[in-house]
């Protein structure tokens, strides 16, 4: 095999590499519309068409063919910084741009056709293309420069030395020899640029979904607040109007021996205070969370002839006023979904409160549940509520063995 082959084999391979991983960043633009997606397929379409050009060129010695691996050249570099540029520092398309490539095309007709200097046209060619991919480089570097990103060191070490890589066009492959070698560096460079560049691409997603997901958790947050604080308006409104309101029209009646409206009545203002005391429980505000703990446990004992008992520590009147919410609510909803779904004849709710963290566990002999629990907005918004203060949640649960809600919350914590 001649070396003629074996050069156009490598350039040939070096085009397909090249004209993959254009159709992979053409696919990226495609699925998500940015635009140095569109422009790094652009510069490595280009960059293949480049090697094609001088592949025709090596095999006829036409000047037209050098012409176009002079220009698109030209173009693939030029290319390459404008993708640089737009991921780096969102730089907008303005149509005077396109002065930049006019240029480099005008200056490849005047090197082949006008000088028709073949050493001046390569030379020329290869400082245009050093120095666009060296300040490509320069660009990753300060790109560095504003936070840690293992993706810009990669590309920002890959265009300076590939810039080098191409100044020793002079030196090491004058007129077209060296083909070789210059195909296998190129071949590592392309490579080391893409993977660079996924790598940036990724960090660059993986932080922007992590501020998405902070955000959600503030505005969590904040709807929770905004819950309790509607619950307590209500609850107060329920108690102190429409409660005073029924308690007076009850007196009235039974003053007046209306004993039968009056009972209606009562079992109304009955319903008012439960609602009132389910929407928020006045007691967990006038006397705290040890007190409202121990009403509620009670009061579901009463309700639904559960065997339910209660082990706390006193010390948890001591935990921000968020944390006692989020502790009673989650003693709430487990309370509910024994009512609901256990058919149990005991529940237990323990709560203790370490040095450093607050352990809460319900747990009743049930029928429990096979498989994984189903999530619902009860058992959702237990979570919810957890994860908001940095706490963990753990549900378990077996076919006749009963169901437990088991959580651990940092002590001190506020959402």
């Amino acid at each position: 095999m001649d070396r003629t082959t074996v050069e156009l084999s490598a350039l040939g391979f070096q085009a397909l590499v090249t004209g993959l991983l254009a159709l992979v960043y053409w696919g990226l633009w495609r699925q998500s519309h940015r635009p140095y997606f569109a422009a790094w397929a652009g510069a490595w379409a280009a960059f293949a068409l480049r090697l094609g050009f001088i592949s025709a060129f090596v095999l006829t010695r036409q000047e037209v063919w050098l012409f176009a691996h002079q220009a698109a050249t030209g173009i693939s570099a030029l290319l390459l910084l404008w993708a640089a540029l737009q991921f780096s520092r969102g730089a907008r398309w303005r149509a005077r741009y396109l002065w930049l490539g006019a240029a480099a095309v005008a200056w490849a007709w005047l090197a082949i056709f006008v000088m028709r200097d073949m050493r001046t046209a390569g030379l020329s060619a290869a400082i245009l293309l050093a120095g666009v991919t060296l300040w490509t480089g320069l660009v990753f570097w300060r790109r560095r420069r504003q936070g840690e990103s293992l993706g810009a060191v990669m590309l920002a070490w890959t265009f300076t030395l590939w810039g080098l890589h191409h100044l020793d066009y002079p030196l090491l492959r004058p007129l077209g020899t060296g083909v070789l070698y210059g195909v296998f560096a190129d071949v590592v460079f392309i490579v080391a640029a893409t993977v660079g560049t996924l790598v940036l691409v990724l960090g660059d997603g993986r932080r922007a979904l992590e501020a998405r997901s902070h955000q959600l958790e503030q505005l969590t947050r904040l709807l929770l607040r905004a819950q309790e604080d509607e619950r307590r308006r209500i609850a107060r409104e329920l108690h102190d109007e429409a409660g005073q309101i029924l308690t007076a029209v009850k007196i009235e009646l039974d003053l007046e021996g209306r004993k039968e409206a009056g009972d209606m009545v009562g079992r109304a203002l009955a319903q008012v205070r439960d609602l009132s005391n389910l929407l928020r429980p006045a007691v967990l505000d006038d006397l705290g969370l040890v007190p409202a703990l121990r009403g509620m446990v009670e009061d579901f004992a009463k309700r639904t002839r559960v065997a339910a008992t209660l082990s706390c520590g006193e010390t948890l009147g001591t935990l921000p006023a968020e944390q006692q919410v989020v502790i009673y609510r989650v003693v709430q909803e487990a309370l509910t979904n024994v009512a609901r779904h256990a058919s149990a004849r005991r529940v237990q709710v323990r709560i203790e409160s370490a040095q450093d963290r607050v352990r809460l566990a319900v747990e009743d002999d049930g029928r429990g549940v096979s498989g994984e629990p189903t999530p619902h907005l009860g058992l959702l918004g237990i979570r919810e509520r957890i994860t908001t203060l940095g706490g963990t949640l753990v549900i378990e649960g077996a076919p006749g063995q009963g169901f437990r809600i088991q959580a651990e919350i940092p002590a001190g914590a506020t959402a």
